[in-house]
């Protein structure tokens, strides 16, 4: 199939976007597009992650419908390089203590975003390997030399 990149300010717009007509797909994280699936107003194709999400079942990965795609899209909590280091630390112990909470867990979870809490060291091993991939996939597919 042949895709045109169309940009938007966010996802928000682009779903509505979507909604309205305008344009025919969209890839953006669970938590966006939910309400619009549960609705029968859009339908999943398949999401970038491994395995079946809680909030939507129904929707197989990339991976499952045949495709070599892996993409995960994550979020972190960033603060600015000066913070203090005993301000840094009480911030991650309590993002730590937020991502065990049971209510928390099942209210991301509910919104599509399973969490899979990582701490500072093991988060930023992640963070430069995905870089890395992405990188490769853009040089790969000739956006970059």
């Amino acid at each position: 199939i042949k895709l045109t990149h169309v940009p938007f300010t966010g996802a928000g717009p682009a779903v509505v976007a979507l909604l309205g007509g305008q344009i025919e797909a969209v890839s953006s994280g669970p938590a966006t597009v939910l309400q619009h699936v549960k609705a029968g107003k859009l339908r999943v194709l398949g999401h970038w992650g491994e395995g079946r999400l809680q909030a939507l079942p129904e929707a197989p990965s990339m991976k499952e419908a045949g495709y070599n795609a892996d993409y995960a899209q994550w979020s972190g909590l960033f603060i600015p390089a000066g913070v203090p280091e005993p301000v840094a630390q009480r911030l991650r112990a309590a993002a730590r203590a937020a991502a065990a909470d049971a209510k928390v867990r099942e209210v991301i979870n509910n919104a599509g975003s399973p969490i899979l809490y990582q701490d500072t060291p093991d988060f930023e091993k992640y963070v430069q390997a995905d870089v890395k991939r992405m990188a490769d996939v853009v040089k790969r597919i000739g956006k970059v030399e």
